[in-house]
């Protein structure tokens, strides 16, 4: 066994661990912290298959981004933890079957013939698994990649829509009415009287005289 086996097996085992303490632990920001190092483990596996791109992407987006984000809103709600946990039992038995299902398809998967064992390719010293990526994604699996970008972009205009409400107290600008204003409505000239300064001591006298 060679020392990079040693490596894969001890960074696959904090890996289950950590994924199991994920589902298993009470506290969220325990999990969250838990899903972190998931996720610095998968990308140390990355780093081993020589794939450096996506094992950068991995920590600088889910864990540098996501992660940093989760925790925030979960440390900054005030969050029942209890409450949330009532019922839970009641969809083990749904839960295990569609883990069931999704454990045979894993193994579907990677006992075909596209993940079987294959020997290594050596790659020249200029070799770019970066430009690699980017020359499938854009050429062989285009289609795929537009379309995933479109069910994206549906996603984030959904969320929007359905967290946007019409709040009376808002004092947001509607651009439709700002366009429509002409140059009389912006700016109006109020003709004044001339202002007289008066001294206060005079007034005072003509007081005390009276």
């Amino acid at each position: 066994m060679v020392f990079t086996d040693v490596v894969f097996y001890t960074l696959a085992a904090i890996l289950l661990f950590a994924g199991l303490r994920v589902i298993t632990t009470r506290n969220p920001v325990h999990a969250a912290l838990f899903l972190v190092l998931a996720f610095f483990t998968a990308a140390g596996i990355w780093l081993l298959l020589e794939a450096e791109f996506l094992a950068i992407a991995l920590v600088l987006v889910y864990v540098g981004a996501v992660m940093v984000l989760f925790l925030f809103v979960v440390m900054m709600l005030d969050i029942n933890i209890d409450k949330l946990r009532e019922g839970f039992w009641e969809y083990l038995p749904m839960a295990g079957t569609i883990g069931l299902l999704m454990a045979v398809e894993m193994v579907m998967v990677l006992g075909g013939k596209y993940f079987g064992a294959t020997k290594a390719v050596s790659k020249p010293a200029d070799y770019s698994n970066t430009a690699e990526i980017g020359r499938v994604l854009y050429t062989e699996y285009l289609l795929p990649f537009e379309l995933a970008s479109v069910v994206l972009l549906v996603a984030i205009v959904a969320a929007i829509v359905l967290t946007l409400r019409d709040r009376k107290d808002s004092k947001s600008m509607n651009p439709a009415d700002q366009v429509l204003v002409k140059k009389q409505d912006r700016i109006r000239i109020v003709k004044m009287g001339a202002v007289v300064e008066v001294d206060p001591s005079a007034d005072t006298t003509i007081e005390e005289k009276k």
